[in-house]
């Protein structure tokens, strides 16, 4: 059985915060094509407004806006302190549905972003195709998502230049890394990108709660699990959220969080789609219970790293 280690948070002087308090309204018009930019690239000063412009804007389809609901963008990245002239590495974004709120935004102030793809050597052609796809999209869009870089995550290879992000960010990934056995190493290595006093934002499937494996093969993670990882790479806690809480989620799912959506899984891994599974009663649960937490890279007294 886990449990979220109440000693750790006392020892680290963490707030418990449900950061809801700069809501806006993130809707907008229907999708009108990869050459339109987002609403407002001269952005205002406001943080949470250039948040709200981006979010609003026609490079976002109406689908990928309809999951604000449960995914809460512009909470999480206020709560991680992000702001656009900053240098953030995006961990493993997938087909980029953070990466298309993240990128304008950071257009807006001058910033960088870091995205890592599948590591070229040795990849299947479904993953070079996945590469291929993201920098067309977004590298090779400046225009709409400012300055994109693709660089490789995996064993030789590095996330970004040593001490050059301000930021790392990864949504929904430990899981994966806890099931490959590298979990450990992806801690460390987001470490070693970041700047002194750097943050480590991590959004995840939260296991807390119920009796599930820690292995991350039902993509569910213990909040203490992870708090291990990143202090056993040298990370300081400092705040955690409730932004991306569920509490309908029972966690206990026949084919685990991929019951849910937005993958709606109604086989094992790979398996043949059920047509006659009841999909109801997880379609109305809506996404997954997920932990919210907020680490830094610690700064000594002298301004040196902490080692």
């Amino acid at each position: 059985m886990h449990f979220f280690d109440k000693r750790i948070l006392s020892a680290t002087a963490v707030s418990l915060t449900l950061a809801l308090g700069a809501c806006g309204d993130g809707g907008g018009g229907e999708q009108t094509g990869a050459e339109t930019e987002p609403e407002q690239t001269a952005a205002p000063a406001d943080n949470g407004a250039r948040l709200d412009a981006v979010l609003a804007g026609d490079h976002r389809t109406s689908e990928e806006r309809a999951r604000d609901e449960w995914r809460h963008p512009k909470e999480t990245l206020l709560f991680f302190g992000l702001e656009p002239e900053m240098t953030v590495v995006e961990i493993a974004p997938g087909g980029g549905w953070y990466t298309q709120v993240i990128a304008p935004y950071l257009k807006t102030g001058g910033g960088k972003l870091y995205a890592t793809g599948f590591p070229p050597d040795g990849a299947s052609e479904r993953a070079l195709a996945a590469n291929k796809t993201f920098t067309q999209t977004y590298v090779e869009q400046p225009e709409i998502y400012g300055d994109v870089e693709l660089t490789y995550f995996g064993e030789g290879h590095h996330v970004a230049p040593e001490g050059a992000a301000d930021m790392v960010l990864t949504f929904r990934n430990v899981h994966n890394w806890q099931s490959r056995g590298q979990a450990a190493d992806a801690f460390a290595e987001f470490y070693r990108a970041l700047k002194p006093g750097g943050v480590l934002g991590v959004v995840e499937h939260r296991a807390d709660g119920a009796e599930i494996a820690d292995d991350g093969s039902t993509g569910y993670v213990y909040t203490d699990d992870v708090i291990e990882l990143a202090t056993n790479a040298g990370f300081d806690l400092d705040m955690a959220s409730e932004i991306n809480a569920n509490p309908a989620d029972t966690k206990d799912h026949p084919f685990g969080v991929w019951t849910l959506p937005p993958v709606k899984r109604s086989s094992a891994i790979r398996g043949q789609d059920d047509p006659d599974f009841n999909r109801a009663p997880y379609d109305a649960i809506g996404e997954s219970d997920r932990m919210t937490l907020k680490f830094r890279k610690p700064i000594a007294a002298d301004g040196a790293l902490l080692e």
